[in-house]
């Protein structure tokens, strides 16, 4: 049984570096080809050492950064070749490779970025942040109250922007000596206004559900997702409903590491090909693509699991509901939004459409919903967030060259 299970390994790890071969040797082929940006041109860089896995991570911030690039100059710094190729197709801005810490060291010298930006607490940050003349700010790549949001790794950046005063708030009771006031700015949420794409099915009076799962989580107390235990449950009761039209958006790690969960995510895919084939103008959609927003904004009611999708759903102000996680140890903060969330549990998943329908027409849920938006997000009116983003680089900038004066001066 132990030979076979190291041979098992032995193939994976074979496929791995295969694979690993293949994404160098087509980006080695790709890379004199994706234009360089001019020394000294960029302040703002967009550090990213992920692979393409969590290229969701970065995707949000396409939009923002490119209305940012209209009046600043932006990059995003890769680490990954597999992520270097799909931003080479994708990007909105310029991109630059920097396998190795030699290649950060030349981009540093040859751009001297003012500012730059994390989408997320990847270990590797920490080779661009001992970088000290310039502003290194956490972005993030979405708001939740998911434990990710209150971790001390915050302090390790000169400057925080956040959402709202559910933030503050949340970082306030988590740590320790930080100085809210001086190194958290809140913006909102500008890709709210950058919402791409337009949906793949007809306006036809059908109520749309999304149901956007999160995946399984890598520890007990992150087991917030629902694919498993809820999700078929719920695209058998919508698919099944000649009123309601179901858009699956799972989170791209889904079933990775573990092949029930995948097993289960496979299921759904297959019943909504198989509800379209046995109904052409139902239009059900299974949605893996790059693109987020029509997703967002266009569903009637979403259906989401403990993730950053809640706030992004919340940033739209329509109806939503939340799953309850099933595992006993899955961490779950009660104190902002989701002590007053619509929460669906296991065993309920099977009244989903019902549950679905009183989303949208009941009064006092629309109202608490209301509450909680400007809570999360303060002034949610188009094009506000962005205007703030742009006002926190324009700060950061300023205050860049105030303490580059000063230091010449000494």
């Amino acid at each position: 049984m132990a030979l076979v299970k190291d041979a098992r390994t032995a193939i994976r790890l074979a496929g791995r570096l295969w694979r690993s071969r293949q994404t160098r040797s087509q980006l080695a082929r790709r890379l004199p080809s994706v234009p360089t940006p001019a020394p000294g041109t960029i302040e703002i860089a967009v550090y990213f050492a992920d692979g393409p896995v969590n290229m969701y991570q970065i995707r949000q911030w396409y939009a923002p950064l490119a209305a940012l690039a209209e009046h600043r100059g932006v990059a995003i710094l890769s680490r990954s070749p597999g992520a270097m190729l799909a931003l080479a197709d994708e990007s909105p801005v310029p991109v630059v490779y920097a396998r190795q810490v030699v290649d950060l060291e030349r981009f540093v010298t040859e751009q001297a970025p003012k500012v730059v930006l994390y989408v997320n607490q990847n270990a590797r940050n920490f080779q661009m942040m001992r970088y000290g003349r310039m502003w290194h700010v956490f972005v993030n790549h979405g708001e939740s109250d998911k434990m990710y949001m209150t971790t001390n790794q915050f302090k390790a950046y000169d400057t925080a922007l956040i959402a709202g005063d559910a933030a503050r708030d949340r970082l306030a009771e988590a740590l320790w000596n930080y100085d809210l006031d001086g190194r958290t700015i809140a913006i909102g949420r500008p890709q709210a206004d950058h919402f791409a794409g337009e949906p793949p099915y007809p306006a036809d009076g059908r109520t749309v559900v999304l149901y956007a799962p999160t995946w399984e989580g890598d520890r007990a107390a992150a087991a917030y997702g629902s694919i498993a235990s809820h999700g078929t449950t719920i695209a058998e009761q919508v698919l099944a409903s000649p009123r309601h039209r179901l858009v699956y958006r799972p989170h791209p790690r889904s079933g990775v590491l573990d092949p029930a969960y995948k097993a289960a995510h496979q299921r759904i895919v297959a019943a909504i090909e198989a509800a379209n084939a046995a109904d052409p103008s139902a239009h059900h959609v299974y949605d893996d693509g790059p693109t987020l927003g029509w997703q967002l904004a266009g569903a009637d009611v979403a259906i989401t699991d403990i993730s950053a999708m809640i706030y992004d759903r919340l940033a739209v102000g329509k109806p939503l509901i939340v799953t309850r996680p099933v595992s006993p140890e899955a961490d779950v903060d009660e104190r902002g939004y989701l002590g007053d969330a619509n929460w669906l549990r296991a065993a309920d998943a099977g009244d989903v459409v019902a549950r679905v329908d009183r989303a949208v027409t009941d009064a006092d849920e629309l109202a608490r919903l209301r509450h909680w938006v400007q809570r999360y997000f303060g002034d949610t009116t188009p094009g506000v967030a962005t205007a703030r983003f742009h006002d926190a680089i324009d700060r950061l900038v300023a205050r860049w060259h105030e303490v580059a004066r000063e230091r010449s001066a000494d």
